[in-house]
């Protein structure tokens, strides 16, 4: 296993004596179940084969953004078992700095930290494989619901507010306020996205600087590094350990969740258990895309579906895997006239129309960027594409690299300007396309689908462009005429953008919304409460199961999700805890 080190930047310590209860999956001591297909299981109680079995108090499946800090939580007072299917981010080079973002997306290898997929309407998206989850791919960008959406759900006000600085306070950072994010500040402000709220958390209307897992030296810090909070005499940790299904014991008039089967880095197969004590429990926390395929390769969702599978049904649910929502993302390249540091999301504009405005900068600046393609952050699949979605096949892609090689060097030093619909009402599925857990399922979110979807955005766009042509933006964008025309030039057959031009026509701009979505990753849903969990996020049903992560939302939460999705982890940890010990004290 490699051995990159965890730092504070002064200190250096090896993350294997940080985190002694991290191991390989191999190493689980229970033997393994003989192989059997997902149809064959859900109606047995697995045998432990004649050997001493180690039960747990829970089994939470998949160390992600909420997974890690519940399991932290978790094991204050009991057993934890915590899966994850990818490796650590500590030894990654490519997750802990900064600088290297983009390059994560890029690889698409099957041992990278991101599993790229592409929905069925044409979008190139990404879902986390690394311990951390999306914390350890993303932007970093941190910022809390709104109060009226903690309101909307039922959470608990006091315990919500307890719940973020427990992560704040381990993870997130005032971010390094570099020009290029003070001047869209100040852009958002001079058109009219007001007041200005300074660096906060809070989600507020107007204009905001919000935290950021960087710190200052550009090292990234993420959900993983909550396992510090953890009673390490209580967890165990295994990396590469993929959850194949749930198991259950059907012989009651519900059937309950016993443990799960999972395949460890060498391909063997283990099954772990959870103990017969009352309050133990399987908990899900996948994400919107495993969590949905997890219970479906389990047998919970649509019986018609599952059977055309040969999947056992165990609790007949329609509604998993459905109305799925991703936030549609819409991005205008801005060339500078000298090169600017690298940023990520830094600044927000919030505004009353649902729509929500970032922006990033410092990619695509040495020669080597020019000639060649960084995987789905990258300018050949969406980011400076005018090809529409279901157009950007590898022939385009290699197209436009070929085109590329022709625009100047100066159009890319630049940044992007990003516009996201807060509230899609937008909604697809997610479908089994076999029982192969390491596949992607069938993913389709049906952007634009709804007419007041393509209405936020046209607003949006012009928000963009009003901020490219405001005062502060002047310093950077002031490209000498040749670079800009050569630009526009090239745009149809190199499909470079700088700002669509007709934006007082609304056909047009309808149109561009639909030709250039991308995704910002903030994808959520299909496992809704009310429809497959209840509000206390136990799987409808069944019993000893519950999922917890975004896959429950029916919005994204604030601007950027990760903040909320974390504090949900920790916020449901305390609450379980809690109820046990009451009704063990009783």
């Amino acid at each position: 296993m490699q051995s990159l080190l965890v730092q504070n930047h002064c200190d250096k310590i090896p993350w294997q004596t940080k985190y002694p209860f991290i191991r390989p999956s191999s190493s689980f001591s229970s033997p393994s179940p003989s192989p059997s297909p997902p149809s064959s299981s859900a109606k047995s109680i697995p045998s432990n084969g004649g050997g001493k079995k180690e039960e747990y108090d829970y089994i939470v499946v998949g160390g992600g953004s909420a997974g890690c800090p519940l399991a932290a939580t978790l094991s204050q007072n009991y057993r934890v078992l915590l899966l994850e299917r990818g490796g650590v981010p500590f030894a990654n080079r490519n997750v802990s700095f900064l600088s290297n973002f983009h390059l994560t997306l890029a690889d698409t290898s099957d041992s990278s930290a991101s599993q790229y997929f592409v929905s069925n309407d044409g979008v190139f998206n990404a879902r986390a494989r690394v311990l951390g989850g999306g914390t350890s791919i993303n932007a970093g960008f941190y910022t809390r619901a709104s109060t009226s959406y903690v309101k909307s759900v039922g959470w608990d006000a006091k315990l919500v507010n307890e719940s973020y600085p427990w992560v704040e306070k381990q993870i997130v950072h005032e971010p390094v306020f570099e020009p290029w994010q003070r001047a869209v500040r100040d852009g958002l402000l001079d058109v009219g996205v007001s007041p200005n709220n300074g660096f906060t958390y809070d989600h507020l209307y107007g204009t905001k600087v919000g935290g950021t897992i960087f710190d200052k030296y550009g090292r990234r810090h993420t959900a993983a590094e909550l396992l510090s909070s953890a009673n390490p005499q209580n967890l165990d940790v295994l990396i590469h350990a993929r959850v194949q299904k749930v198991t259950f014991d059907t012989n009651g008039k519900k059937p309950r969740a016993i443990g799960v089967v999972f395949k460890d880095e060498n391909g063997d197969l283990h099954e772990a258990f959870i103990s017969r004590k009352r309050g133990s429990e399987v908990i899900v926390t996948s994400g919107a895309i495993g969590s949905p395929q997890l219970l479906l390769l389990s047998g919970i969702g649509p019986k018609d579906d599952l059977e055309k599978l040969n999947i056992s049904v165990v609790h007949d649910n329609e509604f998993v895997g459905k109305n799925m929502s991703d936030n549609p993302m819409n991005a205008i390249y801005v060339p500078f006239n000298r090169p600017v540091k690298q940023s990520l999301i830094e600044t927000v504009g919030i505004t009353k129309m649902g729509v929500f405005i970032e922006a990033s900068s410092g990619y695509g600046q040495s020669s080597d960027s020019i000639h060649c393609h960084h995987g789905i952050t990258s300018a050949e699949i969406g980011q400076l594409s005018t090809i529409p979605p279901k157009k950007r096949t590898k022939e385009a892609i290699e197209l436009y690299k070929r085109n590329k090689k022709d625009i100047p060097h100066e159009a890319f030093h630049g940044g992007f300007i990003l516009e996201k619909i807060g509230y899609p009402k937008s909604k697809g599925e997610l479908k089994l396309i076999n029982t192969n857990v390491d596949n992607n399922p069938s993913v389709v979110f049906n952007y634009f689908s709804h007419p007041d979807d393509l209405r936020s955005c046209v607003h949006g766009v012009r928000m963009m462009e009003k901020l490219v042509r405001s005062k502060p933006f002047l310093n950077f964008t002031q490209c000498d005429n040749e670079t800009v025309n050569k630009l526009l030039n090239m745009s149809v057959t190199a499909n470079v953008n700088l700002i669509p031009r007709h934006t007082n026509d609304t056909e047009s701009l309808e149109q561009f919304c639909k030709d250039t979505v991308i995704t910002i990753w903030h994808y959520h849903g299909g496992c809704h409460v009310g429809k497959v969990v209840n509000n206390d996020y136990e799987v409808m049903g069944v019993h000893r199961l519950r999922v917890i992560d975004g896959s429950t939302f029916e919005q994204s939460p604030g601007t950027n999700p990760q903040a909320t999705v974390m504090m949900i982890g920790r916020y449901m940890g305390v609450k379980i805890l809690r109820e046990r010990l009451r009704k063990e004290g009783s």
